[in-house]
């Protein structure tokens, strides 16, 4: 997390949480939802505005955090925004390398090695590694097929609908 959030937090404890109007979408993208594009639906279905303005996303990448529930959300100064989810709290990239795979999250943190893979319903494949469960980025499936056929990863079949429960993250955070 950035100093100046921290320092933000102190300065400023009880700061309401945000709810709805930050989503991350499969590919790993982020979006804004103000109140007319919530109105419209639910995310993913109406995803908002992408965001592309590249320190702002670097930003909220480094202050992308878990709460103790499993709802991820971004530090912004003293308030958690918290995000709807597509598939998984993070998108995974995978490169092959000389000594085997190499797994990127969409926040430009190395996710380590893979505990686990599982394959859900739909044909995407989700990843438990040591970074997080994510799911992997469909430009990427090429590599991951490798490391599946190579019998690097042994991914299981899933319901995705069990996902959030199993790996402890929630899809769409909710006001307590």
């Amino acid at each position: 997390m950035d100093d100046i959030v921290k320092a933000a937090l102190k300065k400023w404890p009880n700061v309401p949480a945000c709810h709805g109007w930050l989503g991350l979408d499969a590919r790993g993208d982020w979006y804004m939802r103000d109140d007319r594009v919530q109105a419209a639906g639910p995310f993913p279905q109406v995803k908002g505005s992408r965001l592309l303005h590249e320190k702002l996303v670097d930003f909220i990448h480094r202050n992308y955090l878990p709460d103790e529930h499993g709802a991820w959300f971004f530090q912004n100064g003293p308030q958690r925004v918290y995000v709807e989810l597509e598939a998984a709290p993070l998108v995974l990239g995978v490169q092959r390398a000389a000594a085997g795979f190499v797994l990127h999250a969409h926040t430009g943190r190395e996710a380590g090695p893979v505990r686990s893979a599982w394959l859900d319903e739909n044909g995407r494949l989700f990843l438990d590694t040591e970074a997080g469960f994510g799911l992997v980025r469909s430009m990427d499936m090429d590599a991951a097929a490798d490391a599946v056929t190579s019998g690097e990863w042994q991914p299981q079949t899933v319901r995705f609908e069990d996902l959030p429960v199993r790996f402890g993250y929630r899809l769409s955070p909710q006001r307590t």
